[in-house]
């Protein structure tokens, strides 16, 4: 048994992989032992994220072996060894529910299609790893201002190290996976290719995530940058680092992500400029509307949807979202055979394309992944799990008045960046623990015993000198 490398099984990892991957835990270990916790764990998780292989060490029976459960493992043995009391802080909220759900539904849909106990079990604890940890370690660590703070700016520094990466790869093409690991990262190169360039990838499983995740790190920046909440960086003023950050966001050539920062701005500028948060709160409508119409519903109105759109974005882009949209009907009719609970895993969930022999309809989104496996149960939690913590944020904790607060600036563009992410769900299916982290500790937040609403006046804000010299952690 070896490491593969899931997106591009072809490929054979070099001796480097291995070492890198179960030497990662050690590594989590001596970083608890030398910084304070919040700080530990965010580090661990961006840099594992950023720079980790994307490869796997497939197991019997229990979740494979890759870099977030690696990250996962460590993080929590680390706190056995150096914080054990931090697990009794932990208290089961209203907000936890949606999550726990989530984990468990895996269980049901086996046990519903006659999979097995074994299957079921096997299935609810790979969940569990995947998205349980990362959100249950953002309950117990970043459940704080200090906590959320020191993660978003651990994401825009972290797109302040990829951008010289990028930069390189949008030049020169992929190619920094394979030469240090062994491998590309994606088994069609043809997917890399994009508007007279190439798409970087780095370490990521693809350039959409990457692209997901320099938006994230962009606009995070942007709005701590317009709120005076960091002026400076590396004595370095924060508008230099916020234009370099955009440029070579651009370069991803991500037109999603791209169209996604704009939105997030909009978002920002007007819980600035009018003090609500209902565009926020109606851009989560839609997207329950969407999904409601689409999974629950033989109705569609993605036609019209791809005729509009071919009025603005290229004909090979409407194309790939036209054949998108025919598949997920193909997948969601297939889905309402199994409503509550799904198909289950074993790829029971996918159909093959009329018209063919045996090619299967792509599963590109997260929200029809969840829906044909886990049903309307799993599609409801998974989307419920990461934005009510938001909506109960933006309804009693931060009302869109504190957003521009130095102190609130980094939870709100944090909350934005978790609801933009869900927004792209619907679109692709690229899982990304760092917005898991994030939603647990918006969640651990809002169900925090501090009284629910403070006035601006009444928070503490740090000294001028703080703000401005302050380390990112």
């Amino acid at each position: 048994m070896s490491f593969i490398f899931p997106g591009n099984p072809m490929a054979s990892p070099n001796l480097l992989v291995p070492l890198v991957m179960l030497g990662w835990i050690p590594v989590v270990l001596y970083l608890f032992s030398r910084l304070p916790a919040r700080q530990a764990v965010v580090i661990s998780f961006l840099f594992a994220w950023m720079f980790l292989p994307q490869a796997a060490l497939p197991l019997t029976g229990i979740p494979d072996y890759t870099k977030t459960s690696a990250t996962c493992y460590g993080i929590l043995l680390a706190t056995f060894i150096f914080d054990v009391g931090r697990f009794r802080s932990f208290r089961f909220g209203w907000l936890d529910v949606p999550m726990l759900i989530w984990c468990l539904c895996p269980y049901m849909s086996s046990v519903t299609n006659d999979l097995g106990v074994y299957d079921g079990l096997a299935q609810a604890l790979d969940r569990t790893v995947t998205w349980g940890a990362p959100y249950f370690l953002g309950r117990i660590y970043l459940n704080s201002l200090l906590g959320l703070r020191q993660l978003a700016i651990g994401i825009f520094i972290g797109g302040l190290v990829y951008m010289p990466l990028c930069i390189l790869e949008s030049r020169l093409s992929p190619q920094l996976h394979r030469i240090v690991y062994g491998g590309y990262t994606v088994q069609d190169f043809t997917q890399v290719i994009r508007l007279g360039g190439y798409r970087p990838i780095v370490f990521m499983q693809h350039g959409l995530a990457v692209g997901a995740f320099m938006m994230a790190a962009t606009l995070i920046g942007l709005w701590l940058w317009q709120t005076n909440t960091i002026k400076r960086l590396w004595n370095i003023p924060m508008g230099g680092w916020v234009a370099g950050l955009f440029l070579t966001f651009v370069l991803v050539r991500s037109i999603g992500a791209l169209t996604l920062l704009l939105l997030g701005i909009v978002l920002l500028y007007i819980g600035k400029q009018f003090r609500t948060a209902l565009p926020v709160f109606l851009l989560i409508a839609a997207m329950v509307v969407y999904l409601y119409i689409n999974a629950e519903t033989d109705t569609y109105f993605t036609d019209q949807l791809v005729s509009y759109l071919s009025q603005i974005f290229p004909p090979e882009r409407i194309q790939s979202l036209e054949f998108r949209f025919n598949n997920e009907e193909l997948l969601a009719d297939h889905a309402r055979e199994r409503l509550l609970f799904g198909w289950g895993g074993f790829n029971r969930s996918r159909v093959i394309i009329p018209g063919t022999v045996d090619q299967l309809a792509i599963q590109d989104s997260l929200w029809i992944l969840a829906f044909g496996e886990n049903g309307t149960v799993g599609l409801v939690s998974i989307f419920t799990s990461m934005l009510a913590p938001v909506v109960a944020l933006f309804w009693s904790r931060c009302p869109a008045r504190l957003w521009t607060h130095p102190q609130i600036a980094p939870v709100a563009v944090l909350a934005i960046m978790v609801v933009l992410y869900m927004v792209d769900c619907i679109m692709n299916a690229m899982i990304n623990p760092i917005y898991i982290l994030a939603a647990g500790g918006i969640a651990g937040f809002v169900m925090s015993p501090e009284p629910r609403r403070r006035k601006a006046s009444n928070l503490v804000v740090p000294a001028r000198r703080q703000l401005v010299q302050q380390r990112p952690f």
